[in-house]
């Protein structure tokens, strides 16, 4: 395998974690656990595939995707911010209402338990050589790609970024000169489930179907990266694409059979862990990160 289509396949893997990443350190930024990115990733792939399917259009799937990532993101801004519920919980809650309901809905919509029926996603076609080969026919992969320094933009040069980091660190202070620390959670924790659900939307356009829990354990890989990333988005985007470059790896060793294939599954799971043991007393969160008041 050449270093061009290498690197071309390490990028389409890392797409769903650069946008789950960069949603997970805009809410987390203002202090909210994101421990949810693994739900809104499965919601918004079944939303896609559910209006893609019957829109007939991959772009309603897209924008399907997005609305199911706000929904489940403002519910968790509810629980949280509202009635002041612990973070964590609330977020393992999420995953698995997520988790149910895709699941309830998938039999609902199609009559399967496992997956959907083949749905309009965008072309696969190879055009191009080299690095770009079979990456120009999908406007998510730029998208994805965009989202980090997007959100870095946002983070570290707009009002929005600088109200976003001043709730995140100290709440109180930044209520005493008059910003809403409820409103900027709101917006933050609703923009991360639009991002990593477009994560999700990503997964189901490219295979062109949602499959039963198809997010499998990306999400926390992006929580991982963010962590690993110490919450700044650009950092994050890079653990992100080290973390795919993992997972290409071990694509690429389960063909040679070289080692057995059980500890090549491993590799991405390993690396994840390993990294985050490296950050152990390294990592800064933002100091108000999970608390309501």
């Amino acid at each position: 395998m050449s270093i061009f289509a290498f690197a071309a396949q390490t990028i389409r893997i890392a797409v769903p974690y650069l946008f789950a990443a960069a949603g997970g350190t805009l809410a987390e930024r203002s202090g909210i656990i994101s421990l949810t990115l693994e739900g809104f990733m499965l919601t918004g792939a079944f939303c896609a595939a559910l209006g893609s399917y019957y829109g007939g259009n991959s772009w309603v799937g897209v924008a399907c995707g997005m609305g199911g990532g706000l929904v489940f993101g403002l519910l968790h801004g509810v629980v949280t911010i509202r009635y002041r519920a612990d973070q964590v919980v609330s977020g393992v809650a999420i995953n698995l209402l997520a988790i149910g309901v895709t699941r309830f809905f998938l039999h609902l919509a199609f009559g399967s338990s496992s997956n959907s029926p083949r749905v309009p996603g965008f072309s696969t076609v190879v055009r191009g050589e080299g690095m770009l080969a079979g990456m120009l026919p999908d406007p998510l992969i730029a998208l994805g790609l965009f989202a980090v320094p997007a959100v870095a933009w946002a983070i570290y040069r707009t009002p929005f970024g600088l109200r976003v980091r001043a709730v995140g660190e100290f709440p109180q202070a930044a209520e005493s000169v008059g910003v809403h620390v409820a409103r900027v959670r709101y917006v933050a924790v609703a923009l991360s489930g639009v991002l990593a659900a477009l994560g999700g939307t990503y997964l189901a356009l490219d295979q062109h179907q949602f499959t039963d829990n198809m997010s499998a354990g990306r999400g926390y890989i992006a929580l991982a990266a963010m962590i690993f990333g110490n919450w700044d988005p650009v950092r994050g985007g890079l653990a992100c694409l080290l973390f795919a470059a993992a997972e290409t790896l071990q694509i690429q060793l389960q063909g040679t059979q070289a080692i057995p294939s059980q500890f090549v599954q491993m590799i991405p799971y390993v690396l994840t862990i390993v990294a985050l043991a490296g950050m152990v007393g390294k990592s800064t969160p933002p100091a108000a990160l999970g608390k309501s008041d």
